[in-house]
């Protein structure tokens, strides 16, 4: 089958073998938003066409299902699992390049409410969720998927109970991009000492916005480098991330990509809480779960 993970950003087409291990991948910086006219076919064609004619079914997923997207798949409301997911999948039709009729089944999204009764929507992070869910086991789990917009799932007994969203990778991004603390950001690169610092000054009195202008402070004071700026920043919004989100939590879930599960490995093990990181691939995983469910009607 082909596995597709399409995000706002970026495509990644996989093929898949009868026990859904990866045989091939392709990617392309052809996600949903720059995508012209909607030519969402001919841009899958062009990427992996040569795949096409030969590997089904095609099941897709990310914000290929938004309304920006190929097709809208309507949010599936919490809490849900892989059956309640499967059944509210999408279907798109298009005639192919070669004149052969095709279609593909896209993925919905989740929502839920939170406590104070605000919603809160994911597109995406889902199936990366079904795709660890032989890993967890039954009974309850905390799984957090950091990203530009970070996602902590309840799961209890393979479903998907409740979630939360944490803007923290918008946030460091923008403060750094555009805001005065970015001006004296020298490097990028991590400087481990300098994160751990801004993880544990989250702990302290004084909230998230007085803590965010004490990374120029510290800088003018001569107590951080240029060098360490943008690692303390990260600290700060990552440990505040982690004792909104996990403060009830004494071990969870890591699943998405390296660099960035390591560093809320880290963050963990400097608040005495334990993390579980899941080796990449959960999308494909989670595609091809999606795509055994619904087998009889692919």
């Amino acid at each position: 089958m082909l596995a597709i993970d399409w995000g706002t950003s970026s495509l990644r087409v996989y093929r898949l073998d009868a026990n859904g291990a990866v045989r091939d991948a392709r990617s392309s910086d052809d996600g949903v938003l720059s995508v012209k006219d909607a030519a969402f076919a001919a841009t899958l064609e062009r990427v992996a066409r040569v795949w096409l004619a030969d590997e089904k079914p095609i099941v897709m997923g990310g914000m290929i299902g938004s309304r920006q997207g190929w097709a809208e798949a309507a949010y599936v409301p919490c809490p849900a699992g892989l059956p309640e997911i499967a059944s509210a999948m999408a279907v798109v039709k298009w005639t192919s390049g070669d004149n052969e009729e095709l279609n593909a089944w896209i993925a919905p999204g989740l929502s839920c409410v939170d406590e104070a009764g605000i919603a809160d929507v994911m597109r995406g992070e889902e199936v990366q969720i079904l795709g660890v869910l032989d890993h967890l086991g039954k009974g309850d789990h905390v799984v957090c998927l950091p990203g530009t917009h970070s996602k902590w799932a309840r799961i209890r007994d393979d479903r998907i109970v409740s979630f939360g969203t944490y803007m923290t990778g918008e946030v460091f991004a923008v403060l750094k991009q555009h805001s005065i603390l970015g001006r004296t950001m020298s490097t990028d690169e991590l400087d481990e000492a300098a994160y751990v610092a801004g993880v544990s000054r989250a702990a302290d009195s004084g909230g998230l916005l007085h803590h965010l202008f004490g990374v120029r402070a510290q800088l003018i004071a001569g107590k951080i480098a240029e060098t360490q700026s943008a690692s303390y920043l990260s600290g700060i919004v990552i440990g505040h991330e982690l004792r909104a989100a996990a403060s009830d939590v004494e071990r969870f879930h890591l699943v998405g990509d390296a660099e960035l599960t390591a560093l809320y490995s880290l963050a963990a093990t400097k608040m005495n809480k334990s993390s579980i990181v899941h080796e990449a691939g959960a999308a494909p995983r989670g595609l091809f779960a999606l795509a055994q469910h619904v087998r009889d009607d692919l």
